[in-house]
C-alpha cells in the first residue's frame, strides 16, 4: 500500500519568478496614466501576491473607487504588453528543484497566485511548466490571500490532507494563507518580503536559496 500524497504549492511572483523589473514598470505606467504619482518601490513590492484591486487599494486606500479601477485596468494592458515582450525569468534553481519534486512519486505539486488565469497559464506555457502542476488557483476564482481559499481548493482537488501539504511563499501573506489552511509553511529570502518578516508570520522555516528547498521540505515532513 503507497503512503498518501505530499502536496507542495508555490506561489509565483517572488518565489519562482522573478518578476519584480515586469510589476514596477507596470504599476508606474498606470499611476502616469491615472495622473498620479507612484508609491516607492518599497511600498510597491510589499503588496505583490495580492489580488490586484486589493493590492492597488493597499497603496493607494485615499483614491475613490474609479480611479483605483483605473489604476487596475491601466496595469493590466500594460503588463500584458510587458509580457508579451520579454519573458520574466525563473529564480536560479527553480527549474531544477521543480524537475526533481515531479519526479517524486510521493509528491504532488500546486500553485497559489494573485496572477490572473490568463496570466498564469502564458507564464507555464512560456517557461515548459503547465504539466508540472496538479493544481493552479488563481485570483480570478478566490478571494485575495491571505485568506485561505486557494489552498483549500488545492487540497480538495488532490485529495490530500492539510497535515501532508506545505505552502511556499515570498510573502507574509503567503505564509497567513498557509497556516490559515492548516498546512506547514516554508518562507523564501530572495522575494519581496524581508525573512524576518516571514519568520514573524509564522513560518516553519526559512531558506535563502533553491539549493535548501528539497532538504528543508525534508525536514519538515520528518518532524512532522
Amino acid at each position: 500500500m503507497t503512503d498518501p500524497l505530499r502536496l507542495v504549492v508555490f506561489d509565483v511572483d517572488g518565489t519562482l519568478i522573478d518578476s519584480q523589473d515586469h510589476i514596477l514598470a507596470a504599476m508606474e505606467h498606470a499611476f502616469d496614466a491615472s495622473g498620479h504619482g507612484m508609491p516607492s518601490r518599497e511600498e510597491v513590492l510589499s503588496i505583490v501576491g495580492l489580488s490586484l484591486p486589493v493590492a492597488v487599494e493597499r497603496l493607494v486606500p485615499q483614491l475613490a473607487a474609479e480611479e483605483r479601477a483605473g489604476i487596475v485596468d491601466a496595469y493590466k494592458q500594460s503588463f500584458g504588453l510587458l509580457r508579451a515582450g520579454a519573458l520574466s525569468p525563473l529564480f536560479p534553481g527553480a527549474g531544477d528543484v521543480l524537475d526533481a519534486l515531479r519526479a517524486r512519486p510521493d509528491v504532488v505539486l500546486g500553485v497559489a497566485t494573485g496572477k490572473s488565469r490568463r496570466g498564469l497559464t502564458h507564464l507555464l506555457a512560456s517557461h515548459g511548466l503547465e504539466r508540472h502542476f496538479a493544481t493552479t488557483q488563481v485570483a480570478d476564482d478566490h478571494p485575495s490571500k491571505p485568506h485561505p481559499s486557494m489552498l483549500l481548493a488545492a487540497l480538495a482537488e488532490t485529495g490530500t490532507d492539510s497535515a501532508r501539504a506545505v505552502m511556499i511563499g515570498d510573502t507574509t501573506f503567503d505564509i497567513e494563507m498557509g497556516r490559515a489552511a492548516g498546512m506547514a509553511t516554508l518562507g523564501v529570502a530572495w522575494g519581496y518580503h524581508p525573512a524576518g518578516h516571514l519568520a514573524d508570520a509564522g513560518a516553519d522555516r526559512v531558506i535563502g536559496s533553491f539549493a535548501d528547498l528539497v532538504p528543508a521540505l525534508d525536514g519538515l515532513w520528518r518532524a512532522a
